[in-house]
């Protein structure tokens, strides 16, 4: 099987570009089908090739498996699917093959490929994107190797190492830089827009300086209730959202909406009936949920995902130690999979000779225990029939060994005398030891 990944991030990518190429959880298992089904027409069938798809506000990451690889066509169609050219594409994305792969979806896991380094939250999201192509049927033997072995290269990293100390997560860069506008948090009154996992965190943490209002709107009233029970917080339908933005000093925005869901128009329109007091905004969707424009009106501190990755990046120094002790394990798990892999391959090799040995030997047990049941049921002895059964079993196994040591050829009998010493002695020469 060859393995291969195209992905794009925040290395690689500005935010617009990457929001080209985001897709929302429930779009994931039909661009699954679809990308399976493109693919399927380069693979000998469209059951052999495996997809998973990553899809976070700073990457969007596809995994492939087939019998042979089809990069390009790969690159075409995502290039396709987010309204671009595949040269411009190509600009601004990776395109891995092999162990290569292994190594990036070990370190994106382990936190190492994160805007911040060493955080968890990327782990989840990876689990999430193997529950949806599990579900969508596009996940096959390779891609959930490669990805249980993610996981626990990850849980290894964590453990062994101090990847995750002095990190600095986007919800609490989010409330620093809001310390950084407004003297006292606990005046404030903040609004989210979104009630997704991300807004969950950033929620925690202002809840956490205890501001004098929180307030949810969301898409779905339920949903939003439910988060904001957590905080004594208050909710609001996202079609109310400009009549009552002007009330809040901080916005923060993480929904999974295609299209900008609050514009320039209503920010002029909010600063207006503050009477030019400053408003504080928070934009972590992919693709935005605030129209960029805003960011250059007077009084709005508007950021985005990418604005935040200086406040994320402090601690380096502190952290590079367990960044090398974090590749250790790494470069052993990649190993570990391409040893996995290599005995694999190529069909008709290792894998292919086990599953026939296994399946002669589990013919002859069957056989073997057929005549012990019709033995026992004729009222033999059953120490008799342990006796018969084991024989016969020992007889089948070992016939071809014994026919292979009886050649004539000397040189073919010292080869499989050798071998049949290293397969079947090895036990008995290693008690003599002792």
């Amino acid at each position: 099987m060859a393995v291969w990944a195209l992905g794009i991030n925040h290395h690689t990518a500005p935010l617009d570009m990457r929001g080209r190429f985001a897709f929302a959880l429930d779009q994931i298992a039909p661009t699954l089908q679809g990308l399976r089904s493109s693919l399927g027409h380069t693979a000998k069938a469209h059951n052999a090739v495996e997809t998973a798809i990553l899809s976070t506000c700073n990457r969007t990451e596809i995994y492939c498996a087939a019998d042979t690889p089809a990069m390009e066509h790969t690159v075409h169609w995502l290039a396709n699917s987010g309204g671009v050219a595949p040269e411009l594409l190509r600009q601004h994305s990776y395109l891995l093959q092999d162990g290569s792969v292994a190594r990036h979806a070990f370190r994106v896991a382990s936190g190492l490929d994160s805007m911040v380094l060493g955080e968890a939250q990327i782990l989840g999201q990876m689990k999430n994107a193997v529950r949806a192509a599990e579900t969508a049927g596009a996940l096959g033997t390779t891609l959930n190797q490669l990805f249980q072995r993610s996981f626990a290269v990850a849980k290894e990293v964590r453990s062994s190492t101090e990847i995750g100390a002095h990190s600095i997560s986007m919800a609490a860069a989010a409330v620093r830089l809001a310390g950084q506008l407004f003297e006292d948090l606990s005046q404030i009154r903040v609004l989210f827009v979104g009630a997704g996992e991300m807004i969950e965190l950033v929620s925690t943490h202002f809840a956490a300086r205890n501001p004098k209002q929180i307030t949810i709107a969301n898409r779905t009233m339920e949903r939003g209730e439910k988060l904001a029970a957590q905080f004594g917080a208050g909710t609001m339908r996202l079609a109310d959202l400009p009549e009552h933005l002007h009330e809040y000093d901080a916005i923060i925005s993480c929904t999974a909406s295609t299209l900008p869901i609050i514009g320039l128009g209503a920010v002029e329109s909010a600063l207006k009936k503050r009477k030019r007091r400053p408003i504080f905004m928070v934009d972590l969707a992919v693709p935005r949920d605030i129209e960029s424009e805003v960011k250059h009106l007077n009084d709005v501190y508007l950021y985005t995902v990418d604005d935040l990755a200086t406040v994320v990046r402090t601690g380096q120094a502190q952290r590079q130690a367990a960044v090398e002790q974090a590749e250790v394990i790494i470069d052993t798990g990649v190993q570990s999979f391409m040893q996995w892999m290599d005995q694999r391959s190529p069909v008709g090799g290792a894998v292919s000779l086990i599953q026939q040995v296994n399946a002669q030997a589990d013919a002859w047990r069957a056989l073997e225990i057929a005549r012990a049941k019709k033995l026992l049921a004729k009222g033999e002895d059953i120490d008799t029939v342990l006796e018969a059964l084991s024989r016969g079993l020992t007889q089948k196994m070992l016939h071809g060994t014994m026919a292979e040591l009886h050649k004539v050829d000397p040189d073919a009998r010292a080869q499989t005398a050798d071998a049949v010493s290293r397969l079947f002695l090895r036990a008995s020469r290693s008690s003599s030891k002792l």
